[in-house]
């Protein structure tokens, strides 16, 4: 228990400046989060709510049903099977912002440093308009009869349009238009210190490209790496916005499967469950990719 009367000037005045940011993590994350663990222990309410009687019939409903006329349960994979999309969208999304994100990021950092601000400013700037407004302007451009098919049909590319609105493709698009600044900052922090001079050393020392972009570049800004790419994986794990619009509401995700739980089939014990459990996943996620690089320092 932390004793406040041995602590000296320095430390009081550091726990001073810290005290708030940690009453906003314990009042509006660990408290929710309580909250809803307590409630995926519950029986939900006839209209929505829940009955403070505790069972586990919300856990056990992600794994099984219940036979109408045995009342036996039987397994069913379709929440894992959502599950199972909603991983495979943003890693797909994680991919595209990566390709795309690194080349930006290191354009930016090898411009000069005074305009290397008006660089990011670009990359930053269309996210100052809401999501839910860029995601319908996406789904405007991609649509059939939308300015791109127009585009392509104008240049004689296609006959007819190309089917990208409500498909797999255009959730994954969404994704990666919604995230791709947050691979692309942490990136640019990690190219901004590091020392371009050592890429002219490798090829002075006959490295190709390849070899100095593998063994020099890369491994010098991982940590930039890993932090872009988990900031745009566990997002897109829980979106609903883009599998909602682009996706059309055939692309059922994690993120959808949440809220409909709340807002439509009012069975919050349900909710809360499958939250604990993406939560659950996250969280091992992340510890073992922690121990993972703790063993890499070693």
């Amino acid at each position: 228990m932390l004793n406040i009367v041995n602590l000296s000037k320095e430390e009081k005045v550091r726990y001073g400046l810290i005290s708030p940011s940690m009453f906003m993590i314990g009042f509006f994350l660990l408290i929710p989060i309580s909250i809803v663990f307590v409630y995926s222990f519950l029986q939900p309410g006839t209209y929505g709510g829940v009955e403070w009687v505790f069972s586990l019939d919300a856990y056990k409903q992600f794994l099984f049903q219940e036979d109408f006329l045995t009342e036996e349960l039987q397994f069913t994979s379709a929440y894992l099977e959502i599950f199972g999309r909603s991983f495979s969208q943003a890693a797909i999304a994680t991919l595209l912002c990566f390709m795309i994100g690194f080349p930006t990021a290191y354009f930016i950092a090898t411009r000069p440093a005074n305009t290397q601000s008006l660089w990011l400013f670009a990359i930053t700037i269309p996210y100052w308009v809401n999501l839910l407004v860029r995601t319908i302007a996406m789904l405007f451009i991609i649509r059939d009869q939308g300015p791109l098919n127009e585009f392509l049909m104008y240049l004689d590319w296609i006959d007819t349009p190309i089917k990208l609105a409500y498909t797999p493709f255009a959730v994954s698009l969404g994704l990666f238009y919604s995230f791709l600044p947050f691979m692309v900052l942490p990136i640019y922090t990690a190219l901004s210190r590091f020392d371009m001079s050592l890429l002219t050393a490798a090829h002075d020392l006959y490295a190709s490209r390849w070899a100095a972009l593998k063994n020099v570049l890369i491994p010098s800004v991982s940590n930039g790496i890993y932090a872009g790419c988990l900031l745009v994986f566990i997002p897109s794990i829980g979106s609903f916005i883009a599998p909602d619009l682009l996706g059309g509401g055939k692309q059922l995700m994690i993120g959808n499967l949440i809220a409909l739980q709340f807002q439509g089939s009012r069975n919050w014990p349900f909710g809360a469950a499958i939250a604990i459990i993406l939560l659950t996943i996250i969280l091992i996620t992340l510890l073992i990719f922690s121990l993972r690089k703790k063993g890499e320092q070693q």
